[in-house]
């Protein structure tokens, strides 16, 4: 009969679209046997758009993977393909220019350090995976050993030999590559003996992270997390004795954790919270592994007691941190999430994540920099727009907000309709109408609340840079530094006399005798008195010098800016000065420089219009005359 039953029929299933599903399917279910004996490989996936500012992630990954890398000759990572040991990652990324999306792999062989290199295992994996999923594969890998478990980072193109979407089978991702990877180092290597898996449990026993024992015990627990005796009971042979050695010895470890507890002989009662607190531990041991490592490479190391993980919702934290980048890396490499390891003011090494990649510009290292929290309460603007909408049936525009409040500019209801679009974006619930109105829900302070909170966790905290030139060179030069602004400030960050504080304090005593040489200071018995427009001098000293080389290779003049005057011109580039980052603004016949403002970023070669107030600059751009200004 046609048809049949529906309930035989197998339901539609999304990991089945694609290439590699059948593959997947068949490898996810290889003999039990086999499967126990194989070499152990870990594989890591993750999916990456590229549309927006996509490649610009996708480049920024590919620089990090590279610095991050290391050779065993301790070198820095060096980027390879199917055929070339030195692949061009710009002309790879050039190739991904119209893609969707990218592939991003992490190939961990539990016995990767029996390797010379890695090459050779990555790209026979990868000819494994053209042959299963039918086409040529265009990829870049880079090799890690700077950890104690050698892996590869392997990033695949999102188009077919066709240059269609390349578009593999869940199944394919999820187990397919990694039951190839396994065959190809159990291939290797020979299967692992009884002898390979018993050291690799017993090196387990005392480890301060989730292990494959934890596991075995959790299997074995009931729902409320006991093991009772029986449970734990083990038959006459050595190996079961063996294992019976082995969940005892980590019960012993997790008692003294404070995750186990002995309830009565031979029965025992697991904490609810031991995978979540062993993840902990073992990504705590790992950042102070990084912490050593990079203040020893940056020849800063510090006393075990001032190295610190950062965590911007301490009470107990300052709340703004102040310190000299020493490194930035990937502590989520698939994820593509970012820390920086930062010499503080106050001593202490600290360990900061920034959240993802894509929020953060490059920052040199040696770059002085402040890190503070990201604001999660809800915006004055969403009061506002919250309000506006309901005094107009749920509603928000532009003309409805000068209705409601006649005293409000144009500019001043676009940047409410920008907070909207911000929202909008992120899938925020807000909701924008072919004719320009807003459909503002009920609860939209809430919802503008979990925006702000989601926010937070893809960027946690906001990074100010105070000075891209390190220490040693804001001294004895013009320009007005931090270490300028440091120096008059009526409320200075304290600065500890230890590690990168003490630098500052020594470098504070050397700058303020150099001010007294210039003229810009006089001592009057036991203080110094600064001049009152110290900044202002020094910053129009190093505009002057710089102004004079600019000019020459530009063959323009130099404008100086006045307070109140419309700039007009074209933005050439950006220039990172003692005193701050400049804008290079270039008229027919002159140019002049002002503050720059990341607004700038996107209309670089382009024209562009502000006032000067004082000495910052309001820019209007990409709108007519009256327009918000930004």
């Amino acid at each position: 009969m046609r048809g049949g039953s529906s309930k035989h029929r197998s339901a539609f299933q999304g990991n089945r679209i694609g290439r590699g599903a059948g593959v997947g399917r068949v490898l996810a279910t290889r003999d039990r046997y086999a499967a126990f004996r194989a070499r152990r490989v870990i594989v890591k996936t993750r999916i990456v758009k590229l549309a927006g500012k996509g490649l610009d992630a996708a480049r920024l990954h590919l620089r990090y993977i590279q610095r991050d890398g290391a050779t065993r000759e301790g070198a820095p990572g060096e980027l390879y393909d199917a055929e070339r040991d030195r692949a061009d990652g710009k002309a790879f990324l050039e190739r991904a220019d119209s893609d969707r999306h990218q592939f991003r792999f992490i190939v961990n062989p539990e016995d990767g350090v029996e390797y010379d290199d890695l090459n050779d295992l990555t790209r026979r994996l990868m000819q494994r995976a053209e042959e299963d999923l039918g086409t040529r594969l265009d990829w870049v890998a880079v090799d890690h050993y700077n950890t104690g478990h050698p892996h590869t980072h392997i990033v695949i193109r999102g188009k077919d030999d066709t240059g269609r979407d390349l578009v593999i089978a869940r199944e394919y991702l999820t187990h397919g590559l990694r039951e190839r990877a396994s065959e190809l180092v159990s291939l290797d290597l020979g299967p692992r003996t009884d002898r390979d898996i018993e050291e690799r449990l017993a090196r387990e026993v005392d480890q301060e992270r989730l292990t494959s024992l934890d596991r075995s015990l959790q299997r074995a627990a009931d729902a409320s997390g006991r093991l009772e005796a029986v449970a734990l009971a083990s038959p006459a042979d050595e190996h079961a004795r063996f294992q019976q050695t082995l969940r005892m010895g980590r019960l012993r470890t997790l008692e003294r954790l404070g995750l186990a507890e002995e309830i009565e002989p031979g029965s025992w009662q697991l904490s609810s919270e031991l995978e979540p607190t062993l993840r902990r531990l073992g990504e705590r041991g790992d950042i102070i592994k990084a912490l050593h490592r990079e203040m020893a490479r940056a020849g800063q190391a510090h006393g075990a007691a001032d190295y610190a993980i950062h965590d911007p919702a301490d009470a107990n934290e300052p709340r703004m941190l102040v310190g000299r980048v020493v490194a930035r890396g990937l502590s989520d490499e698939i994820g593509d999430r970012h820390y920086l390891i930062v010499d503080g003011i106050d001593g202490r090494a600290h360990w900061v994540d920034i959240g993802r990649g894509d929020a953060t510009d490059a920052i040199a290292d040696g770059a002085i920099i402040a890190i503070s929290p990201r604001p999660v309460d809800v915006r004055a603007a969403d009061r506002t727009i919250a309000e506006i909408a309901a005094a107009n049936q749920g509603r928000y525009s532009i003309d409805l907000h000068l209705r409601h409040d006649p005293t409000a500019s144009q500019d001043f209801a676009e940047t409410h309709v920008r907070r909207l679009e911000a929202m909008r974006r992120a899938l925020a619930g807000v909701e924008r109408q072919p004719d320009g109105t807003w459909v503002i829900a009920p609860d939209h302070l809430e919802r503008a609340e979990a925006y702000e909170r989601g926010q937070a966790r893809a960027h946690p905290v906001a990074i100010e840079i105070l000075s891209t030139l390190p220490l040693a060179r804001q001294l004895g030069t013009d320009g007005g530094t931090w270490l300028d602004r440091e120096l008059i400030s009526e409320a200075p960050v304290a600065a500890r006399d230890a590690g990168f504080g003490r630098e500052v304090r020594e470098a504070v005593t050397r700058l303020r005798q150099w001010l007294v040489e210039q003229g810009l200071a006089r001592e009057d018995e036991n203080r110094v008195i600064y001049r009152r427009d110290l900044l202002a001098v020094l910053r129009r000293r190093e505009l002057g010098r710089v102004a004079a080389q600019l000019s020459g290779e530009l063959g323009l003049a130099y404008a100086e800016p006045r307070s109140g005057e419309r700039i007009e011109g074209i933005y050439r580039q950006q220039l990172d000065l003692a005193s701050g980052r400049f804008a290079l603004i270039e008229k027919s016949r002159e140019f002049t420089l002002v503050p720059w403002r990341p607004v700038l970023e996107r209309n670089l070669g382009k024209p562009v219009e502000g006032i000067v107030k004082g000495e910052g600059i309001s820019w209007t751009l990409g709108r007519k005359r009256g327009g918000p200004t930004l």
